[in-house]
């Protein structure tokens, strides 16, 4: 029996933009998105779930996975540059959604990432992701899109993706967020990637965020 295993969310003790043009390098695409690209380490009773999340809105609205907050009510957003911040969940989907929208008070505008069209996505385009797999944060992964399950609302791609990475962006070649990367296939036990993973499509979490 296939078995699809939600990414969030490895479990520790310890602490542990708007673009028109088409990059080409993904070292020009990774300067200009992963300072929007955050980290998240939700606090509960035994340890802390760890996850990825991006920046929508220069006040600092933050999406992400709501798998990854599990029971937390400590909430913390760490930006690029290093620095940490309280958050407040402001909506939080779940089940097969598993959506969530925090917010946190900067005292600065937040460089942001822009919503693409996930309508407009093939099969074999290009693809990035940024997250923190393991607590690698601003880790840059490139893939394709590597099947569009139309039944299921997903987008299988084999950017690598790995614990820590869930609620990170999967992105375009122009820099636009397409999908939220959610879940990896996980046929023998084994939580770590092996080129198969799932995101939700974008325009899916536009809906949601407009119910």
């Amino acid at each position: 029996m296939k078995k699809i295993v939600l990414l969030l969310s490895f479990i520790v003790i310890l602490p542990v933009f708007s673009f028109d043009i088409k990059y080409g390098n993904a070292s020009d695409l990774y300067n200009k998105i992963n300072p929007a690209i955050v980290s998240i380490d939700s606090h509960f009773k035994g340890g802390v779930s760890c996850g990825t999340g991006c920046v929508i809105d220069d006040n600092g609205t933050i999406l992400t996975s709501a798998h990854i907050l599990e029971d937390g009510n400590d909430i913390v957003v760490t930006m690029s540059n290093g620095q940490d911040y309280k958050a407040k969940i402001i909506k939080k989907i779940g089940d097969n959604k598993d959506i969530a929208v925090l917010k946190i008070n900067a005292p600065y505008k937040l460089k942001t990432v822009k919503f693409g069209d996930s309508a407009k996505i093939k099969v074999g385009d290009s693809v990035y992701a940024i997250g923190n797999p393991f607590g690698f944060n601003g880790t840059l992964t490139k893939g394709i899109i590597s099947r569009i399950d139309y039944f299921s609302n997903r987008i299988q791609t084999d950017a690598a993706i790995n614990p820590g990475s869930s609620g990170g962006p999967l992105l375009n070649t122009h820099g636009e967020i397409i999908g939220i990367n959610q879940a990896i296939y996980n046929p023998d036990n084994n939580i770590s990637n092996i080129g198969i993973g799932f995101a939700t499509p974008v325009n899916l979490v536009k809906e949601y965020l407009n119910e």
